[in-house]
């Protein structure tokens, strides 16, 4: 177990740790440079802290400017007030949201409901056969048809049949002079 690796522990890191993590951004990787002896060193290799598996043994140097640090373990911190705020303001608006769903489905299947009820009462009234009054005189009428069917060669014996035909058509008449 005598492998090496290498952490970097910056303030911004901790900071970010401590804050729960609210202003994170994403930061472009930069290109590692190919060295001659074939290993890849990044560009921020002398602010990077070198330990061995003893942690007690710093063995790198700290960047110019930046006070050498100490190993800070904290416990993952629950989520802040401001995070818990927020799910809650989104749970209530997605409630919200659902609720006005709910009515907007009721709201289309009265509709749906409505627009068929109407669409049939216009098929009832346009394919609908008006209502029409009865011929007045019709039997008067057939049976001096028939008369006048028996009788070809003698149509004065249907005189009587064409009197009758004639004063039920002028009763007909009378009520709409």
């Amino acid at each position: 177990m005598g492998e090496q690796f290498t952490i970097q522990i910056s303030s911004k890191l901790i900071n970010q740790l401590a804050d729960g993590g609210e202003k994170l951004k994403k930061k472009t990787k930069k290109p590692k440079q190919k060295l001659p002896g074939g290993h890849q060193q990044s560009q921020n290799r002398v602010s990077e802290k070198l330990f061995s598996n003893d942690s007690e043994t710093l063995k790198g140097t700290a960047a110019a400017g930046w006070p050498p640090q100490s190993l800070l373990f904290r416990p993952a911190a629950p989520a802040p007030q401001s995070a818990v705020t927020e799910l809650d303001a989104i749970r209530s608006v997605v409630q919200e949201s659902e609720r006005v769903l709910e009515r907007l489905k009721k709201q289309e299947e009265h509709m749906v409901q409505e627009v068929t009820e109407r669409a049939k009462e216009l098929h009832e009234k346009e394919f609908k056969l008006p209502y029409q009054k009865p011929i007045p005189c019709l039997a008067e009428k057939d049976a001096c048809l028939e008369c006048y069917k028996e009788n070809v060669n003698n149509a004065l014996k249907c005189a009587d049949l064409v009197r009758s035909f004639a004063d039920c058509a002028r009763r007909a008449r009378q009520p709409v002079n």
